[in-house]
């Protein structure tokens, strides 16, 4: 359950970071995204009820146990370090140019 609400959350939403309130990785990485502009989902898993289930779930699926936990287009990107790394390689804003231009294609095409 906790597995398929996890993947749920990752397909409906463009960025997606499983987070923890308290957590300094966690908040550099939603700063780092906020800045760059991109519209994210953060789970923040010490405030759901079923975050420990959720955590674990994410740990099965991903090999990563640690939060933040990030996912870029239903991609898993890692954690803190990886999405520091990818937005040092300029990948990170590219990623978001592109996944909003075809999000608003799709939406467009949904429209019409």
């Amino acid at each position: 359950m906790a597995l398929q609400k996890a993947k749920d959350i990752v397909s409906t939403n463009p960025v997606v970071v499983f987070s923890k309130s308290y957590c300094p990785f966690c908040v550099d990485v939603k700063q780092l995204l906020q800045q760059l502009g991109a519209s994210f989902k953060a789970i923040e898993l010490d405030k759901e009820s079923d975050g420990s289930d959720i955590q674990a779930a994410l740990a099965e699926w991903t090999g990563q146990r640690t939060v933040p936990n990030v996912f870029i287009g239903g991609k898993h990107i890692g954690g803190c370090d990886s999405t520091m790394a990818l937005h040092k390689e300029a990948v990170l804003p590219v990623a978001f140019f592109f996944m909003t231009s075809a999000l608003d294609a799709l939406k467009i095409g949904l429209d019409s």
